[in-house]
């Protein structure tokens, strides 16, 4: 009797296939600067600022998605962020003064204007966006969390870092399970799913560049 071969699950193939364009990202001079100390607080206002607008751009549509059988079942509410980093450039500019002065980098202009774009015309695209973001600001975004309240003294999950602080998900581990579970489950045929993986890598990229054109700017 033949053994039936495994099928590897979507949520690992999509990690794993990803796995260097995330490396990539992660491994950036602004990043690793930033995480080393050797930036000023005026770098982690200027990522936080570009983060707005991507965000904006996710969120933006969100609620239409939400019926959507492919997008629709990664629509969580407590995942939203927008009004976290809405809260976090009031501390750090001192005021909401900062809506009518910050200007998106040319490359988070690009990344934003993919993101509505994906999120206007193509349901799956959307879904690959909404992961890297999300579960990456869930996970790795702790890191950055815990540094700037070491390095620029935020109080712990206070003003400046509301962004990384997930207050309706109880059980972090748990969600990022249900989640992935999600994408093992996503309604999409064999073809889509190759579609989203490599959707997934160019989000990835668009990220790098962000952080890029972040690393010219703060010099």
């Amino acid at each position: 009797m033949t053994t039936p071969l495994a099928v590897t699950p979507f949520s690992a193939q999509i990690r794993e296939a990803s796995h260097e364009a995330h490396t990539e990202a992660e491994n950036s001079s602004f990043m690793s600067d930033m995480l080393g100390g050797k930036l000023g607080v005026a770098a982690y206002r200027r990522y936080t600022e570009q983060l707005w607008f991507v965000y904006r751009a996710l969120e933006a549509r969100s609620a239409d998605l939400a019926a959507d059988p492919v997008a629709g079942p990664f629509i969580r509410p407590e995942l939203s962020r927008t009004a976290a980093l809405e809260a976090d450039l009031d501390h750090l500019h001192e005021g909401p003064g900062w809506r009518t002065v910050i200007t998106p980098l040319p490359a988070t202009e690009t990344y934003a204007a993919r993101v509505t774009e994906v999120a206007t015309t193509w349901p799956a695209g959307y879904v690959a966006h909404h992961y890297t973001r999300y579960l990456g600001d869930l996970s790795g975004g702790q890191i950055i969390r815990g540094t700037a309240e070491k390095t620029w003294g935020f109080t712990r999950k206070g003003p400046g870092v509301h962004f990384y602080v997930f207050d309706a998900i109880g059980n972090p581990a748990a969600f990022k399970r249900e989640y992935r579970q999600s994408l093992d489950d996503i309604a999409a045929d064999g073809q889509e799913r190759l579609r989203i993986v490599e959707e997934c890598k160019r989000a990835f990229a668009l990220n790098s560049s962000v952080f890029q054109d972040l690393a010219t700017a703060c010099r």
